[in-house]
C-alpha cells in the first residue's frame, strides 16, 4: 500500500511544482472558491439587511405636481404630506414602523399621472397615496387604483359625480362649496346675472353644469347666465374681461363665479383691475383661489372678492393655531401660508392613520372597509367623519380677500356639510348614492331600480 504525500510546497505529487512566491494551483482555486462563497454571503447578508429595512418601514406615495402649470397650487401639498409623515414618526411611526415618504413629480401631465401612480403602487409597494389636484388627474389615476387596488387620498373641490372604493373624497363634493357659494351671493349681494369662468376640463364643465341647473331651478332664466371655458395657463384676459364688464352692466347685479384653476389667475384678477372692475361692482367667488395662490403677488386688485372654502388659515381656533405653528417651524419659513386643500390632506392623513391602526394593517383591502366612519379633528374646532361614499363631513366658509392676502370670513355654515357625490340637479344623477358598506359595496346605486351602475355612473 502506497500513500500520498504533500511535498514541502504543498503540491499535489501530480502537479508541477508552482514558481516561488506564488501558491499552487488548487490553493489558487480554493481561495478564488472562498472568495466567490465569501462574496455571496455578504449580497445575501446585505438583502437580508434590506429586505428587514423594507420590513421596518411603511412606504407612503406622494403624487403631486412640483412644475407645471398646477406647482402654484400642489407643491405646498407635498410639503405637507412630508411633514405629517415627520410627525408621525416622531409619535413611533405607525405599527412600530417608520413611514417613508414616496414623492415623484407627474408635471402637470394628466397621462403622466397614471404612469407614476403605477410606479408607486408596483415598484415602490406604496400603502396609500396622497395626491392630485385636477379633476383630470384624478381621472387619468382611478383606473389604475381600482385596478391594483391601491388607496388614493384626493385632497382637492371636485364637481362630484363620482364615487370609487379605491379613492377617499377629502376635499368638497359641489354642495359643500360651490352651491353655498351661490347661495351666499344670491341672498347677500342680491346677484341677479351669473358669469360661470372656468378653466376648460372636467371640474369646471361638470361644476358649471350643476350650478346652471341650480339656477335655473331657482328662477334664473338662461340670458342671465354666461359660460366660458380657457385653457390651462391662459393668460390673455383682455377681451373675456371686457365681455363679462359688458354683461355685468346691464341693470342687474352681476357676479363672477370662478373655476379657473392654476396660475390663470394671476392675470384674470390683474385685468380685472386694469378695466376697473371692483369687487363691489362684480364680486368674483373662487373656488381655487386659497392663501396660497395669493401668496407673493399683490393683493390690492382682488381687496374685497370672495372665495368659498371649507377651511381658511385665519380660522380662529386652538387646533388651528397649533398646525400653522408646526407647519412655520417644518417649513422654516415664516411666510409660508396654510390653505384648504392642506387640512383636507391633514384630515385624510390621520383617517388613514387611525384606519391602519384599527385594521393592524397596511393591506388595502383591510384598511378600505376600516375607513368608513373614522372621525378626526378638523382644523375648525370640530370632527369630520369618513362617510359611506367615501366623502368626509365638513363645514362650509366664505371669505373675503384682504389686503395681507389673507381672508375675513364673512359666512360660515351652523354645523357639518354630508357631502352629495351625485347631484340631484342633474339627470341620470339624482337617483343615485354611493354607499361602500357590505351588503350594497356600490358607488353609483340606483335607488328607483335597485341596481347598482346607474345611468352616468362613473364606476
Amino acid at each position: 500500500m502506497t500513500s500520498t504525500t504533500l511535498d514541502a510546497s504543498w503540491n499535489r505529487p501530480e502537479e508541477p511544482a508552482a514558481p516561488a512566491g506564488r501558491l499552487p494551483r488548487f490553493l489558487r482555486s480554493a481561495r478564488r472558491a472562498f472568495g466567490a462563497l465569501a462574496m455571496v454571503g455578504a449580497v445575501a447578508l446585505a438583502g437580508a439587511q434590506h429586505a428587514k429595512a423594507a420590513d421596518d418601514t411603511i412606504k407612503v406615495g406622494v403624487l403631486h405636481s412640483l412644475s407645471g402649470t398646477m406647482a402654484i397650487s400642489e407643491t405646498t401639498l407635498k410639503d405637507t404630506v412630508l411633514m405629517l409623515i415627520d410627525e408621525q414618526n416622531k409619535k413611533g411611526g405607525l405599527l412600530g414602523k417608520k413611514l417613508e415618504a414616496v414623492v415623484v413629480d407627474p408635471a402637470s401631465n394628466w397621462p403622466l399621472f397614471a404612469e407614476k401612480a403605477r410606479e408607486l403602487l408596483t415598484k415602490d409597494k406604496v400603502a396609500a397615496v396622497f395626491g392630485c389636484w385636477t379633476s383630470v388627474s384624478r381621472k387619468s389615476v382611478l383606473p389604475v387604483f381600482e385596478e391594483l387596488n391601491g388607496i388614493l387620498f384626493y385632497p382637492v373641490q371636485y364637481e362630484g359625480e363620482e364615487s370609487s372604493k379605491n379613492i377617499f373624497y377629502t376635499g368638497a363634493a359641489p354642495n359643500q362649496q360651490a352651491i353655498p357659494a351661490v347661495d351666499y351671493l344670491m341672498e347677500n349681494e342680491g346677484v341677479q346675472r351669473w358669469v360661470l369662468e372656468g378653466t376648460d376640463y372636467v371640474y369646471p364643465r361638470t361644476t358649471n353644469k350643476i350650478l346652471e341647473a341650480y339656477l335655473k331651478s331657482k328662477g334664473v332664466k338662461a340670458e342671465d347666465i354666461s359660460i366660458n371655458y380657457t385653457p390651462f395657463g391662459f393668460s390673455d384676459w383682455q377681451t373675456r374681461v371686457a365681455e363679462i364688464k359688458k354683461f355685468g352692466s346691464e341693470g342687474k347685479k352681476t357676479a363672477v363665479v370662478s373655476t379657473i384653476n392654476g396660475d390663470a389667475n394671476v392675470p384674470f384678477y390683474k385685468e380685472l383691475a386694469n378695466q376697473g372692475i371692483k369687487a363691489t361692482d362684480i364680486p368674483v367667488v373662487a373656488f381655487s383661489v386659497g392663501e396660497e395662490e395669493l401668496a407673493g403677488i399683490d393683493t390690492k386688485p382682488l381687496v374685497g372678492h370672495l372665495a368659498a372654502w371649507n377651511y381658511f388659515e385665519s380660522v380662529d381656533t386652538p387646533e388651528n393655531a397649533e398646525f400653522i405653528k408646526k407647519w412655520k417651524e417644518f417649513i422654516k419659513n415664516d411666510k409660508r401660508v396654510t390653505n384648504d386643500p392642506m387640512e383636507a390632506t391633514y384630515i385624510g392623513f390621520n383617517m388613514w392613520v387611525k384606519a391602519v391602526e384599527k385594521a393592524g394593517t397596511t393591506d388595502p383591502s383591510k384598511v378600505i372597509p376600516d375607513m368608513i366612519g373614522v372621525s378626526v379633528p378638523n382644523l375648525s374646532g370640530g370632527y369630520s367623519a369618513m362617510m359611506p361614499n367615501h366623502h368626509i363631513t365638513k363645514p362650509v366658509l366664505i371669505g373675503e380677500i384682504q389686503d395681507n392676502g389673507q381672508f375675513e370670513i364673512v359666512s360660515e355654515t351652523p354645523g357639518l356639510i354630508v357631502a352629495q357625490e351625485w347631484s340631484p340637479y342633474l339627470e341620470g344623477s339624482r337617483d343615485l348614492i354611493a354607499d361602500w358598506r357590505s351588503p350594497m359595496s356600490c358607488g353609483n346605486f340606483n335607488v328607483k331600480t335597485g341596481k347598482c351602475g346607474g345611468a352616468g355612473a362613473a364606476n
